[in-house]
């Protein structure tokens, strides 16, 4: 399944200069079977957009960074603890625009890690983390109401992931489905 979902990635010499302003970091880990990534809660706060969102560690390039490849090691860092030297950088996926603020350009990083992370979470940004096996995405498609308008969804137990995170975990399990061909009981 790893061979799938790098089948959709790109490298990212090909966004190096692209007009993201924005990073989020996927991070894959293999137990048994299947492939589970991480996601993790945001805080309640008036002041973010995205309160109690599940969504991927990332944040905003700073003046500082050298490039968006230096963002989502430091924001994966400052988020979670992880430090992504110790992983397998697989590629990037297509950046994806906010539709809450169409300012904020994502350009997602996609990273293997070798086992098991010790995750410590800024709890001034993020509530909780759990991984989540990629198969229960792919078979827990639907849609919900947010106000009057309907969204897709990955809705797994209690994890209920929308918008613009589900968009981009869309484009990387893209080549999943299509490694499935529709049978997504074959994971």
């Amino acid at each position: 399944m790893i061979n799938a979902i790098k089948k959709g990635l790109k490298p990212f010499s090909d966004f190096r200069e692209c007009a993201a302003n924005a990073v989020v970091s996927i991070l894959l880990r293999v137990l048994d079977s299947d492939i589970y990534l991480l996601a993790v809660k945001r805080v309640e706060s008036s002041k973010d957009p995205w309160s109690g969102h599940f969504s991927l560690p990332g944040g905003k390039r700073e003046s500082k960074d050298r490039d968006l490849l230096e963002t989502v090691v430091r924001e994966t860092m400052e988020e979670i603890g992880v430090d992504l030297r110790e992983s397998i950088f697989l590629g990037v996926v297509e950046p994806e625009r906010s539709q809450l603020n169409p300012n904020i350009i994502v350009l997602p990083f996609v990273f293997l890690l070798e086992k098991e992370p010790t995750v410590n979470l800024n709890r001034c940004e993020l509530e909780r983390y759990v991984w989540v096996p990629i198969s229960a995405l792919l078979n827990n498609e639907r849609t919900i109401e947010v106000g009057s308008n309907k969204h897709p969804a990955f809705i797994v137990g209690d994890i209920v992931i929308w918008g613009l995170t589900y968009r981009i975990l869309k484009k990387v399990l893209q080549g999943v489905e299509e490694t499935l061909s529709g049978d997504k009981s074959r994971i």
